[in-house]
């Protein structure tokens, strides 16, 4: 073997030891971050709401939040639960505050704004805003998030949308971990109504591994579209699978290095000062909305496993 050859082998393995020194610094510098938010409260599973199993679900939702302390943005539907009383709807609420979370606007019914007039949207909005005022007394509510993570099928929709929000005080809550834990929660909602114990644990151990891959697509493609991975934002909703795999979930992300942050802390992250160009009738990851300004295709995201899709698609007996 020639000198140089040598040379070269020598220079190859010391600049390869530097970069993976330098990716080792830089994990331990800047650890993965994510924000939680969880939509459509009080309860996402029943309606009309079982005053009991509400409850006992938020309960459990809440106690791993309470326990390790994880910032929590809870979004609230107005109109959820509303065969029950106001004093029960009210204390469903609070136990939400005092569990750590904070409160955000969902809209009163979830309507979907590729289907209704945009002054009927805000009236939605503003309904739900004053009622959680006059629910819970004086609250700073400072996050909107759109049903279905749409927000203009058209630019004049998502400029008006938008200055209507600023003049309001909120600031739409973006989410780069989109998933369809709706999907599992629907399939296992029925799994626990058929009192089919074997499919239900089958579920929850479906659901994890489709969590785990939906993190490792998005990290990737953070890096792809923003040279880096941002502070991620997670949406899950509150449900009665939730309310099971919570702790579960929680550990898959500190598993991968994730500590937990508020809302606010990730979004002050230079990268959601990123600009949001995105319009059209989808509902997208805001990593695809950034990659679309950066003329990169949307990818496939994991999907959830074909029997699971079709579980939650047959009515419920």
């Amino acid at each position: 073997m020639k000198l140089s050859d040598v040379a070269l082998k020598v220079l190859k393995w010391f600049s390869l030891s530097v970069l993976m020194l330098a990716n080792g610094a830089l994990a331990q510098t800047t650890p993965r971050q994510v924000a939680i938010t969880i939509d459509d409260l009080p309860y996402a599973d029943a309606r009309p709401c079982n005053e009991h199993e509400t409850v006992a679900n938020t309960k459990k939702l809440l106690e791993p939040i309470r326990a390790a302390k994880v910032p929590v943005v809870g979004f609230v539907i107005g109109e959820r639960c509303g065969n029950l009383g106001p004093e029960e709807r009210r204390d469903l609420l609070k136990m939400w505050m005092d569990g750590g979370a904070e409160l955000g606007n969902h809209t009163w019914s979830h309507p979907d704004l590729n289907r209704v007039p945009l002054e009927e949207y805000e009236k939605e909005i503003l309904a739900t805003d004053e009622y959680l005022h006059h629910t819970i007394g004086p609250l700073k509510v400072r996050y909107f998030r759109p049903p279905y993570l749409h927000d203009g099928a058209t630019a004049e929709t998502k400029r008006l949308l938008q200055s209507f929000l600023t003049r309001h005080g909120y600031q739409e809550a973006p989410v780069t971990l989109d998933n369809n834990d709706w999907v599992f929660a629907t399939a296992y909602r029925r799994a626990i109504k058929e009192n089919d114990a074997a499919l239900a644990e089958r579920i929850e151990d479906a659901y994890i591994p489709y969590m785990e891959s939906i993190a490792a697509f998005f990290e990737r493609r953070s890096v792809e579209v923003l040279g880096r991975e941002c502070p991620q934002v997670l949406l899950i909703h509150a449900s009665r699978l939730n309310a099971k795999m919570l702790p579960t979930l929680l550990q898959m992300f500190r598993e991968r290095g994730y500590t937990f942050v508020s809302l606010e802390q990730a979004m002050n992250d230079k990268c959601y000062r990123t600009p949001d160009t995105y319009v059209g009738r989808k509902g997208l990851s805001w990593i695809h909305r950034w990659g679309l300004a950066r003329g990169k295709p949307i990818e496939p995201e994991p999907e959830e496993p074909v029997w699971v899709d079709k579980l939650s698609s047959q009515p419920l007996k």
